[in-house]
């Protein structure tokens, strides 16, 4: 027997469906919620050339390769894990596992939010160096406590491997 959904993940897939379809609404919403700020900024101005770099792709739209763990989307504060993807990954190796937005054409075509074939592209072309050997993806929807994991250890781990990956420039798409 499936387990139940939680009332606040519950009340939390609602809303988010809910400023999904009311465009208006979500406008308002933008206007008066409280938004995590920094006052510092990791970004580096890359000053390299395309052509002659390594590109990965950072998501998070909740995307996995199918025989990975989904997202726990039982917890209504989220899941501050990620998953590796493989770049030779086809859009029938991976799926979605995200309730906090509408992935209907995300889940047609993948590149919606993961655009590994154009990537491939760029690189077939030669207006990228190389793509990287993996790329990966988080949960967007990530609340205290899980926030802090998240700034503070699943992120840097992140970085750490694009790093030692030798990634020049990595491509953050938002569910």
């Amino acid at each position: 027997m499936e387990e139940p959904i939680a009332p606040r993940t519950f009340i939390n897939q609602s809303i988010a469906k809910l400023l999904t379809r009311f465009p208006a609404l979500f406008r308002r919403w933008v206007r008066h919620h409280s938004f995590v700020t920094f006052d510092d900024s990791p970004w580096t101005p890359f000053k390299g050339d395309p052509a002659q770099s390594r590109v990965a792709l950072v998501t998070t739209a909740g995307v996995h390769l199918r025989h990975d763990p989904p997202f726990n989307m039982r917890d209504p504060a989220g899941d501050a894990t990620f998953r590796e993807i493989p770049a030779q990954s086809t859009p029938t190796d991976l799926t979605i596992t995200h309730d906090y937005y509408d992935h209907r054409d995300a889940d047609r075509d993948i590149s919606v939010v993961l655009p590994l074939e154009p990537l491939n592209a760029l690189a077939a072309a030669g207006d990228i160096g190389a793509v990287n050997r993996r790329h990966f993806s988080f949960m967007g929807h990530i609340l205290p406590p899980h926030r802090r994991t998240l700034v503070d250890d699943t992120a840097p781990r992140v970085a750490e491997l694009l790093k030692a990956d030798e990634v020049d420039i990595a491509i953050l798409t938002p569910a």
